[in-house]
């Protein structure tokens, strides 16, 4: 759910431009920085963050701080990125998931693009008449690239809070059968809340796109930070990719990248992993939105998917993140906030305020009051993704949420949390 944030003016000259509003974290940051916040300033803790710490973190690799530049590299890179980049991440993905399997993925079924957004855009322009289904909560950016993209009929699919926001096959054979969806987008683990299909149950959801010809547009930017995995997953990482029968067939699109799972969030590298005939779609999408990314970062990025490099990285990710988790968690319980469901996957807490004093049990004033005693957070409104406002934007059924990270360190998180409590703590008094 986007926020306006203009103000009446007089009579502009550009009126061919609309305004474009700022969501999610970008909306948060931005009203941060109108109170003083600056990146890294100690005074301030960034639990609104959507990105992890990049530092070093006990028992992984050491940290890239310098990229050669080749003579080559002032050129452009292809808009479907440098093969060599292409093939280390289909080697990565079938040593991490298809080991045995017959069919394995090849760079012709890589795409790299620059950033996260950009590769989903790049989808979303390739999607033709199609309903599209989506699901709420999810991740923020999700409503303005559904809505740029008219040829496309987004359909949202309400998570229900009674069954624990859990959502079965069944549910989603009905939903697909039912809507006609023909694509489905989806994060996994869940941005914000950090629900997580695996296992059996993700190899069912796979069979099911399979037997019903609908693509599984699949977000795992977080894969890496799980928690919980499903009975079955046999690694600690998760991807759709592991339960994939026939790489060029199936309807299963896959996106990551070095921005949360390599925690290189400034680098802008990220990929896409499909069917030759969805990579040479997005690429032909590339080629008019973005041109293509970086070439030194691509090239650079290579030495990150050696597998050992991989696998070092995310059991250090598991050991750092995980305590932070526990401790958000403990304290989020000890501030009088709700979490209906703990977070199985990604670096987030979506807690709900509505135990809380007035105002703090609305998200839009708990974040503005945050704000007051230097905390950043996002509010629960921006994950009832809405796009074109089809649906009214009174009182959004998540009004009284906030999402909280563990992205940042141990001791911004810490001290974020401290500075919650006593805000908290003033508004019972004046209660």
């Amino acid at each position: 759910m986007s926020v306006d944030t203009t103000t009446a003016g007089p009579p502009s000259h550009l009126s061919a431009f609309r305004e474009v509003p700022r969501t999610g974290v970008i909306f948060v940051s931005a009203e941060a920085e109108r109170r003083g916040y600056r990146a890294g300033d100690p005074a301030w803790s960034n639990l609104g963050q959507g990105q992890p710490e990049t530092g070093p973190l006990p028992g992984a690799p050491p940290r890239v701080d310098a990229v050669p530049v080749a003579p080559d590299d002032l050129e452009y890179a292809p808009v479907g990125g440098l093969w060599e980049l292409r093939e280390a991440v289909a080697e990565l993905y079938n040593h991490l998931y298809r080991r045995g399997m017959r069919s394995r993925y090849t760079a012709e079924n890589v795409a790299i693009s620059g950033g996260g957004r950009t590769s989903l855009t790049r989808a979303a322009a390739a999607l033709g008449h199609v309903n599209l289904g989506h699901f709420l909560p999810d991740y923020t950016a999700y409503e303005e690239l559904l809505e740029v993209f008219r040829l496309t009929t987004p359909i949202p699919i309400l998570l229900s809070r009674e069954r624990g926001y859990h959502f079965a096959v069944d549910d989603l054979r009905r939903e697909i059968l039912g809507r006609g969806l023909s694509a489905l987008l989806l994060s996994n683990p869940c941005n914000p809340m950090g629900r997580l299909i695996s296992g059996h149950e993700l190899a069912a959801w796979v069979d099911v796109a399979r037997q019903l010809d609908c693509s599984l547009l699949l977000d795992e930017f977080y894969s890496h930070y799980v928690w919980k995995p499903g009975a079955g997953e046999p690694g600690p990482t998760v991807s759709a990719a592991r339960y994939v029968e026939d790489v060029n067939r199936d309807p299963v699109v896959i996106f990551d990248g070095l921005t949360k799972n390599w925690r290189y969030p400034g680098w802008r590298i990220t990929w896409t992993v499909g069917p030759r005939k969805v990579i040479d779609a997005v690429s032909s999408a590339g080629s008019f939105l973005d041109g293509g990314g970086s070439r030194p970062l691509q090239r650079a990025t290579v030495a990150l998917l050696e597998p050992a490099r991989v696998e070092a990285e995310s059991a250090a990710i598991r050991t750092a993140f995980a305590a932070k988790r526990e401790l958000l968690i403990r304290r989020a319980y000890e501030l009088g906030m709700g979490i209906e469901r703990e977070p199985e996957g990604t670096f987030y807490v979506f807690a709900h305020l509505r135990d809380l004093p007035p105002p703090l049990d609305d998200g839009m004033d708990f974040f503005r009051t945050a704000l007051d005693h230097r905390v950043i957070c996002v509010p629960g409104v921006f994950f009832d993704v809405n796009p074109g406002g089809r649906r009214s934007r009174w009182l959004s059924r998540f009004h009284q949420y906030v999402r909280l990270s563990f992205g940042p360190e141990m001791e911004s998180l810490r001290s974020g949390l401290d500075r919650l409590e006593e805000m908290i703590r003033q508004a019972r008094r004046r209660a």
